[in-house]
């Protein structure tokens, strides 16, 4: 492909790392469908600007910026500048309605870029633009502050990453996970309780936050969850949620999805990382291993965050 060229109000990022996101996975395998094809994938990149439009006079040459999932929301939209722009029926995302970070270069609108914060290299930091954003959201919604503990359902990058900042608010963490080797990762990263989603802790969940792409983990964290606790899916697409007993969910229980994020999302997190600060457990890989990287992801071989490093970081 030729090297893109930015638009008025658009920045040229050379790519040093972009993480692999479960939502490449579900464009790859058809499940969700991107507007076009070929697209690009890749939605969680660091790099630097290389080159800005004639109006794009936000960043500097050589500013070190990161580029999230959301791309440009509608500046008409009734929900712009709100907490809830997420919502936008016009909204845009990267590597989906856009060419993404799988690539040497990209070109985005100045106004959905961020200036990345000092103490992470481009590979560490690259898993929050996605995994800690969508997270972090999810981790609002769950209503986190009316209780003391939350249940996180899959222990992949976006967990791994959630553990680290209910830890640091006080919250303890019961982690349900298939995989010994991220029951072992989350009790390094102070998880109180770790076990299968057939277990279950002492404990009823005050929250809880799906991150498995499975419809039936809706039902079980409910049968686990105290009265008045918020349940939260925070995957882009799931298997359907089976049919349940109402009891399930009286006594004001919530359940509600987390969809995509919010600029103010990415501003939070990405301040709340560096004051942590918060670590994120990598697995790196050439562009060119881009496959095997998915693949991994798939069943589970990588323990918190799988990253393409495609440049210098």
């Amino acid at each position: 492909m030729e090297t893109p060229a930015p638009r008025a109000n658009e920045i040229r990022i050379r790519i040093s790392a972009c993480a692999v996101c479960h939502t490449d996975l579900h464009i790859v395998a058809g499940e969700i469908h991107p507007p076009q094809l070929p697209i690009v994938p890749g939605h969680q990149i660091a790099g630097v600007v290389e080159a800005r439009g004639v109006k794009a006079r936000r960043f500097e040459l050589e500013t070190r910026v990161g580029v999230p999932w959301l791309n440009w929301i509608d500046p008409q939209c009734k929900w712009f500048g709100t907490d809830r722009e997420n919502l936008c029926e016009n909204i845009r995302f990267t590597g989906f309605d856009t060419n993404g970070g799988y690539a040497e270069y990209i070109c985005v609108d100045e106004d959905f870029a961020y200036a990345l914060p000092d103490g992470f290299d481009d590979a560490h930091i690259a898993p929050l633009l996605c995994a800690g954003v969508i997270g972090y959201r999810a981790l609002r919604l769950s209503e986190i502050e009316r209780g003391e503990n939350i249940g996180l359902f899959g222990f992949g990058a976006s967990a791994h990453i959630v553990l680290q900042i209910a830890r640091q608010w006080g919250k303890r963490a019961f982690v349900f996970t298939r995989s010994a080797a991220h029951r072992e990762h989350a009790r390094a990263l102070g998880a109180e309780w770790v076990g299968a989603a057939d277990d279950a802790p002492a404990q009823k969940l005050d929250s809880a936050i799906i991150f498995a792409p499975v419809g039936d983990l809706v039902v079980r964290a409910l049968e686990l969850s105290e009265r008045g606790a918020t349940v939260v899916h925070a995957g882009v697409h799931s298997s359907p949620i089976p049919s349940f007993d109402y009891a399930r969910l009286y006594h004001e229980r919530t359940v509600r999805s987390a969809a995509n994020s919010t600029r103010r999302d990415v501003t939070e997190l990405l301040q709340l990382g560096a004051q942590i600060p918060i670590h994120t457990e990598i697995t790196t890989y050439p562009l060119a291993d881009a496959n095997r990287a998915l693949q991994d992801v798939k069943h589970s071989r990588v323990n918190g965050a799988a990253i393409l490093q495609i440049g210098q970081s």
